[in-house]
C-alpha cells in the first residue's frame, strides 16, 4: 500500500512539473515562430524584388523552406488564393487560422500586410514587408524579454506546486 502511495505522489509531482515546463515552452515557441516568420518575410521580399514570380509561386517556395507552423500559414494562403480570394484576404485568413504561438498583437502586425499584398506595385509591397519586419523586430525583443522573465518562473512554479501537493498529501 505504501508503494502505491509513493508512486501516486511521484506521479503528481511529475505531472505538476510537466505542466510548468509546457507553459514555459510557449514563450520559446513564440520567439521561434516570430524569428521564422521574419526569415520567411525576408525570402518573400527577396523573391518579389528579384524573381518577379507570382505571389502563389513564391508562397509555395517559402512553405517548402520554413518550419511547420509558418509553412502552414503560407500553404493555407495558397489554398485560399485557389478559392478566388485575393492575396491580402488569403493572408489575413491564414494568419488567423494558423496554429502558432503568436499573440494577438503579433497577428495584428502580420495581418496589416494584407493592405498592400498583391494590390500595389512592387515597391509598395516590398516597403510594407520591410515595415512589418521592423515591427517584428520589436515583437521579437518583447518576446525574448518575456521568455527570460516567465520561462524560469513557470518551471519553478510547476515544481513548487508539485512539491506542495505532495507535502500536503503526506
Amino acid at each position: 500500500m505504501q508503494i502505491i502511495k509513493i508512486c501516486f505522489l511521484f506521479l503528481i509531482f511529475i505531472t505538476s512539473s510537466r505542466i510548468g515546463y509546457i507553459m514555459a515552452k510557449q514563450y520559446s515557441n513564440r520567439v521561434g515562430d516570430l524569428q521564422e516568420m521574419q526569415n520567411a518575410l525576408s525570402m518573400l521580399k527577396t523573391k518579389m524584388r528579384y524573381t518577379y514570380e507570382t505571389i502563389p509561386d513564391i508562397f509555395v517556395e517559402i512553405s517548402k523552406t520554413t518550419k511547420e507552423n509558418i509553412s502552414n500559414i503560407f500553404t493555407s494562403s495558397i489554398k485560399y488564393m485557389k478559392q478566388n480570394m485575393n492575396a491580402g484576404q488569403a493572408w489575413r485568413n491564414s494568419i488567423n487560422d494558423g496554429k502558432t504561438s503568436f499573440t494577438e498583437e503579433d497577428k495584428t502586425i502580420l495581418i496589416n500586410m494584407e493592405k498592400l499584398l498583391g494590390k500595389t506595385d512592387l515597391e509598395g509591397q516590398v516597403g510594407e514587408i520591410e515595415a512589418t519586419k521592423k515591427l517584428l523586430d520589436v515583437q521579437i525583443d518583447k518576446a525574448e524579454r518575456e521568455k527570460l522573465k516567465n520561462e524560469k518562473l513557470y518551471k519553478t512554479l510547476g515544481n513548487v506546486i508539485g512539491i506542495t501537493i505532495v507535502i500536503l498529501l503526506i
